[in-house]
C-alpha cells in the first residue's frame, strides 16, 4: 500500500489549524494523493527464474510481471499426457473387442434359430460381450479421470508464468530472479488509477458540511482546473493535531480523516501518492 504516515499527513495541515481553525471552511483544506496498490503474490511456491516487469512500467491486464521454475509441473503434464494415451489406446482395442463379441453373439443367435449351434454357445457368446461392454465402460472412466488429471496438470503449469489482472503502474518489486517465492508473498505491487483517491483532513466545525456523495475540487501545482473528487469516507472517530492536550478550549483543532475518489478517469493515473493538494468544496 503506498500511504504515508499520519504525522506527516497532519503536519501538512498542522500550521493552518493552529494559527486559524475558525477561518471560513471556504478556504478549503490540505492533503494528499493517496494509492492502494494490488500486491501480486503466485498462488504456489517456487523459486522466480525471471522477473518481467520494472518499477514505474504500464501493464495492462494479461501482461506477464513474473515465472517461476517449472520442471515439477511440466514433469506431471508429460506424465498425465501419456497417462490419456495409454487410456486411449486401451479404450480402442476394446472397442475393437465389443465389436468383434458383437459379431460373435449375432452369428450364434442367427446358427442357434435353425439348430445349428446350441443355445449354450449363444449364453456364451451373450457373456463375452457384455463382458466387453463393461470392460469398455471401465476404459472410458479411466480415460476421463486422465485427461482431468491432465487438465489439472497443465493448469497448475500455467500457474507458474504468473500474469497481471488488473491496469495500472509497476510500484514496486519484492523479489529478484533465483529467489525463493511462498505461495502468497507479494512479488509484485500494481497501482491500479481507480486506487488512486485523495485524503485530506477536515476540522470538527466544518464537517457538518460534508457528507458521503458531496463534490470537492482539488487542486496542485499542474493539476487540470476542473479537478473533482466525490468524497467516499468520513472517519467516525477524530483524531488530534499533534502535539496537543486536549481540553475544552482547544476541541476546535480536532480533525476528521476524510477521502474522496477522483471523478474523471482520465486524471487518476496522472496524479502520485504523496502529491500535496488543497481541498475546498465545489460549487454547485
Amino acid at each position: 500500500m503506498t500511504s504515508f504516515k499520519i504525522t506527516a499527513a497532519i503536519a501538512l495541515i498542522c500550521a493552518p489549524l493552529l494559527t486559524g481553525c475558525n477561518k471560513d471552511t471556504n478556504e478549503g483544506w490540505l492533503g494528499y494523493i493517496e494509492g492502494e496498490d494490488a500486491l501480486i503474490a503466485p498462488p504456489q511456491p517456487g523459486w522466480v527464474t525471471s522477473l518481467d516487469v520494472t518499477r514505474g512500467q504500464a501493464v495492462q491486464p494479461g501482461d506477464l510481471l513474473f515465472t517461476l521454475d517449472n520442471v515439477r509441473e511440466e514433469a506431471a503434464r508429460d506424465n498425465a499426457k501419456a497417462a490419456v494415451t495409454t487410456a486411449q489406446a486401451t479404450s480402442k482395442q476394446t472397442q475393437a473387442d465389443v465389436q468383434q463379441n458383437t459379431k460373435a453373439l449375432e452369428r450364434q443367435q442367427g446358427l442357434v434359430k435353425i439348430g445349428g449351434t446350441p443355445q449354450q454357445a449363444v449364453e456364451q457368446a451373450q457373456d463375452a460381450a457384455a463382458s466387453a461392454h463393461a470392460r469398455l465402460e471401465q476404459n472410458h472412466s479411466q480415460e476421463d479421470s486422465a485427461k482431468a488429471q491432465l487438465a489439472s496438470a497443465e493448469f497448475n503449469l500455467s500457474e507458474r508464468e504468473v500474469r497481471s489482472k488488473v491496469a495500472g503502474r509497476v510500484e514496486d518489486t519484492y523479489f529478484r530472479a533465483g529467489e525463493y517465492a511462498n505461495a502468497g508473498a507479494p512479488v509484485v505491487s500494481i497501482l491500479p488509477p481507480e486506487n488512486v483517491y485523495v485524503r485530506f483532513f477536515v476540522p470538527e466545525a466544518a464537517l457538518s458540511g460534508l457528507s458521503q456523495g458531496s463534490r470537492v475540487h482539488v487542486g496542485c501545482d499542474g493539476c487540470p482546473p476542473d479537478l473533482t473528487a466525490t468524497i467516499a469516507f468520513i472517519a467516525q472517530n477524530s483524531e488530534f493535531t499533534p502535539p496537543i492536550i486536549y481540553s475544552v478550549q482547544n476541541r476546535s483543532r480536532l480533525v476528521f480523516k476524510v477521502e474522496a475518489h477522483i471523478d474523471n478517469a482520465a486524471y487518476r493515473d496522472k496524479l502520485r501518492p504523496g502529491l500535496p493538494v488543497d481541498v475546498h468544496i465545489a460549487a454547485q
